[in-house]
């Protein structure tokens, strides 16, 4: 039934909470066991809106249940959670006693098509029909991951919002209800008058972007973060200060009725469900717009396979689909057993979490070079692969999760996103032994570079960019592009067959590719092997400030290299600055000076300049000019538009050589705004505010030269 690697079935104590003793034995003592388990669980996901368990894992406890009281009828007592809708009122809401019951539906485990085909054989039979007789008419639904939730609606005006509860009564939620934006305080006349008793069943749900955003503000203020948007959407519900709950971004889905006015009573008359939903969505309540009418089992399936397809591409987690008899004639035949109708099912998908014991924590180095911690699994089956590793972000985000070795972890897995570890599943008593934490590395385990962090940042880093194997790519392609040493046709492909193949180990090597190498190299010709030599020869007489950007120092961007350019004029004063005298540069601050003094630290990142220095790559230096003797010191220009014979890199290059700073927006801060034809709202901007404008004659006048040509 279970993995042997955790035991989930272990006795529980009087509250339910599991402990470690041998599994029970007998039938009935499983039975009793099982009933804990879930009825503990259960509590945690339904009343404390902390789950505790993956969903997969919930529902393997329950079918073991319905397995055992199927097999042993006897067993099945009253208050066995197959006998009942789990859920309870929180002490402190307003207990609600539904008019009509909110029951759950039955789920159907079978994530294939199958599922789908055995849902509409038992249709058809129970309904009495023929292999001849035409198809039975369904609507398939979005199964929802959110709280369940009753919307009473009395002559058109909300009146009341009620959780299900156990079913039979619910938690009067009405306040925060009323903060959720997707539902109307008064219905709008639809093609049916309003009826004068409406009670609309849906889902309250938070979208994945508002989930994010959540967490981020959380973690930002120093608050508990949620493991899930069901989580996060059932906790702001049930807030009892309104106010808390109006400050988190839930959303809602119609998918049903309650209580109706009948229609001998003058309320609305429905002939199928499908019908019923356009009239919620008429009266102006969201219905999911994926929600279909199909026929028979095939077009159950197709439905269930293009959800499946599409199911992370959607804004909002579901799990599942739901198939409705869509004959309400036909539903009342089929009628209800015990607490589920006949009428419809739940078909899940491969379930996106799953649990499994952590085996130990790596370190992986990026193409950036930033090291993430990695949970090494074991194997576990999840979103329909098998996963032996899953991601844990960076050190805060483990240390916030708890995750040690040996830990029954939660994993999840959804599409093509990377698996991570969204959670540890401790027993009460806590970890049986004590675990070390997990400390980051302090070298790099590629390169053996320093890590280095910068103060406010989660994330660590390999300082040897130029040197480690896993950020050769990175750095090469960076070396190569455009505003850099501009190493024409040195791009991503070319670059992953230099690197994969060996041939080009550190930046310096790929001036020492021969022709008879390039040549050998897929889709690569001897003239086109011969315009990368030629482009590789033309980038070695380059710039002190393109070379600077070219070493991918972290935090020094073009405008910054530029800057060091001009203040030092040659790179061994740049390579043996002091932080202090980096500080006077400027636009370099605390951050940016540790940057440039922790890459020349590293004694192999001095190694590869040399050598590329050997390889013939040169700039002219200078001395460095003080900022006060450049003519356009201080002022700051904006080009907009095109100018009749200058580019607006060569613009931006005369201005910047002149001690300029050329800004990408216009504010008052702004001396000048250049612009040419067809310029937009900038050059609107700096009319507004009186911003002298000059065209190419005008910026040539500042410039004290003519236009190139």
């Amino acid at each position: 039934m279970m993995s042997p690697q955790h035991d989930l079935f272990a006795p529980a104590d009087a509250s339910g909470a599991t402990g470690a003793a041998a599994a029970p034995a007998t039938p009935a003592e499983q039975a009793a066991h099982l009933r804990a388990q879930l009825n503990y669980h259960a509590y945690q996901y339904y009343v404390l809106d902390d789950p505790q368990l993956p969903d997969a894992e919930y529902d393997r406890l329950y079918q073991a249940l319905e397995a055992l009281e199927a097999a042993h009828p006897a067993l099945v007592t009253s208050d066995s959670p197959t006998q009942r809708v789990i859920g309870q009122v929180l002490p402190g809401f307003e207990p609600v006693r539904h008019a009509v019951p909110m029951l759950s539906i039955k789920t159907e485990t079978d994530t294939e098509a199958t599922g789908a085909q055995a849902f509409d054989a038992r249709i058809r039979r129970e309904l009495g029909l023929k292999p001849e007789d035409p198809p039975v008419h369904y609507v398939a639904e979005l199964k929802f991951d959110g709280l369940a939730m009753n919307l009473r609606y009395e002559r058109g005006v909300l009146v009341q919002a009620a959780t299900r509860g156990d079913g039979e009564t619910g938690e009067n939620v009405t306040q925060n209800i009323r903060g959720i934006r997707q539902i109307p305080l008064r219905l709008q006349a639809g093609q049916q008058p309003v009826p004068d008793v409406l009670e609309v069943r849906g889902e309250v749900y938070m979208r994945r972007d508002d989930f994010e955003q959540l967490n981020e503000r959380q973690r930002e203020a120093g608050g508990k973060t949620f493991v899930n948007p069901r989580n996060a959407a059932a906790g702001a519900v049930r807030q009892l200060d309104p106010a808390i709950a109006r400050q988190r971004p839930l959303s809602f889905f119609a998918y049903g009725v309650g209580e109706v006015t009948t229609a001998e009573q003058g309320g609305p008359v429905f002939d199928s469900h499908f019908d019923l939903l356009q009239n919620l969505r008429a009266w102006g309540l969201p219905v999911a717009t994926q929600t279909r009418r199909v026929e028979g089992a095939d077009g159950l399936v197709a439905f269930h396979q293009a959800i499946g397809a599409a199911r992370d591409q959607l804004p909002y987690d579901i799990d599942g689909v739901v198939y409705k008899v869509d004959g309400l004639a036909q539903q009342r035949a089929l009628g209800f057993v015990s607490r589920e109708p006949r009428w419809a099912v739940a078909h899940k998908y491969p379930a996106q979490e799953q649990t499994t014991v952590v085996a130990g924590i790596d370190v992986q180095v990026g193409r950036t070079g930033k090291l993430t911690p990695v949970a090494r699994l074991q194997p576990v089956f999840v979103g329909g692969v098998t996963v032996t590793n899953a991601t844990l972000h960076n050190l805060f985000e483990l240390r916030r999760k708890r995750v040690r070795v040996g830990d029954v972890a939660i994993v999840r897995r959804a599409g093509d996103v990377i698996p991570e570890v969204v959670g540890v599943v401790l027993p009460p008593e806590g970890r049986p032994a004590y675990v070390p934490n997990f400390h980051m590395p302090r070298t790099c385990p590629v390169c053996g570079s320093a890590v280095v962090r910068e103060p406010g940042e989660l994330n660590h880093r390999c300082s040897g960019g130029l040197f480690c194997a896993a950020q050769r790519k990175q750095a090469l392609l960076h070396f190569a592009q455009r505003r850099a040493l501009d190493i024409e046709g040195l791009g991503e492909k070319l670059v992953d067959q230099l690197i994969d193949g060996g041939i080009v180990k550190t930046l310096p090597d790929i001036y020492r590719l021969g022709l008879t190498s390039l040549i050998a190299l897929e889709r690569m010709a001897e003239k086109s092997a011969q315009n990368v030599l030629d482009a590789l020869e033309k980038s070695k007489h380059t710039t002190l400030a393109r070379f600077l950007f070219g070493l991918g120092i972290r935090h020094v961007g073009e405008s910054t290299a530029k800057d060091l350019a001009k203040s030092f004029g040659q790179l061994d004063a740049i390579m043996d600055a002091s932080e202090e005298r980096l500080l006077a540069v400027n636009d370099v601050g605390p951050i940016v000076a540790l940057s440039i003094r922790t890459f020349f630290d590293q004694a192999h990142n001095r190694e590869v300049v040399e050598q590329l220095r050997a390889c013939g790559v040169q700039w002219p230096e200078h001395e460095p000019v003080a900022p006060q003797a450049l003519p356009l010191a201080g002022l700051t220009f904006v080009l907009t538009g095109t100018l009749p014979t200058l580019s607006r890199e060569d613009a931006k290059e005369r201005l910047e050589a002149l001690g300029a700073k050329v800004a990408g927006s216009v504010s008052k801060k702004t001396s000048f705004v250049v612009a040419g034809e067809e310029a937009g709202s900038k050059l609107t901007k700096a009319q507004e505010l009186g911003i002298p404008v000059l065209d190419e004659q005008g910026l040539l006048d500042k410039l004290g030269g003519d236009a190139p040509g």
